[in-house]
């Protein structure tokens, strides 16, 4: 009886030694990955970032407050901090979820293009960065050519071409920010709304494009995403962040041309929000 009480207790003790060095894998593995997550904020952009030392990025924030309840799905209840906000350009559809971020967590930095625009949406944005630099924000304005390194992981600043702060732009989406995200071998390639006229821009000053993932210019418009971008960014898998809208987005000719290279697509209003997660070789769709 005493034998087999024991034999009894060795096999929990050994089953338990499993577990508990599965879950130190588990949280060691995940410590080093990196979390892209495409929110779903309807008709507009925003992506959250993760790094594997645990920085946080917002790209965008989408039209309205919902990527409010998306960030809480994500961060602990207890975070109230994210590291650093890019805005891509100052529309509505990615500009005006942001200033509902800035209420309710305290950023660090906030980069954007310093471009002027006339609208009301763009006054509530000018006031709301004056205070968050009352607060302590770094308020950066972004230049081609700069990198911002997290650890292992980098973003570089690969368009507008030019210097824009303080310039009176009448249609913002080609001063869109197009940032490469990377991380080892895997990246992400991030492109705001800009049209195949900046995308030929940018290739022909040589820059390096090609990357794993790439969110698709303009909600899928059939006025980006050209051809020679695509052979450009050679991406697998490509994400189109959009909503209902009466726009038609992403238009058929966009969808076609994306399977016709091969390109997995993922959409934010069928898929809701899209988590990928790298560990500096594999990309995986989680």
């Amino acid at each position: 009886m005493k034998n087999k009480y024991l034999l009894f207790l060795i096999g929990f003790l050994f089953i338990l030694n499993i577990c508990a060095w599965q879950e130190i894998f588990i949280s060691v593995s995940d410590n080093n990955l990196l979390k892209v997550y495409f929110l779903d904020v309807g008709q507009g952009d925003s992506a959250f970032i993760e790094t594997p030392q645990k920085h946080q990025i917002l790209i965008d924030g989408g039209p309205n407050s919902a990527v409010l309840e998306r960030l809480q799905k994500i961060m602990p209840f207890f975070d109230r901090t994210i590291d650093m906000i890019i805005l891509t350009h100052p529309e509505k559809d990615h500009m005006q979820g942001l200033m509902d971020v800035l209420q309710r967590y305290k950023v660090n930095y906030i980069l954007w293009t310093g471009v002027v625009r006339d609208s009301s949406e763009y006054q509530k944005w000018i006031n709301a960065l004056a205070k968050e630099q009352e607060q302590g924000a770094k308020i950066v304005t972004i230049k081609t050519g700069q990198t911002i390194k997290f650890g292992k992981v980098k973003i570089d600043i690969l368009y507008p071409l030019e210097d824009l702060a303080g310039a009176k732009i009448k249609d913002s989406n080609d001063s869109s920010v197009i940032s490469r995200l990377v991380f080892n071998k895997n990246s992400f390639l991030f492109t705001g709304d800009i049209s195949s006229k900046a995308e030929k821009n940018i290739i022909n000053e040589g820059i390096d494009l090609v990357s794993d993932v790439l969110k698709v210019a303009h909600h899928g418009s059939k006025y980006s995403t050209s051809d020679i971008f695509l052979e450009n960014v050679n991406p697998d898998i490509a994400i189109i962040s959009v909503g209902k809208n009466s726009y038609g987005h992403p238009t058929p000719e966009i969808l076609q041309k994306l399977e016709k290279f091969g390109i997995h697509i993922l959409r934010t209003d069928n898929n809701g929000n899209i988590e990928i997660i790298s560990d500096g070789k594999i990309i995986q769709i989680k």
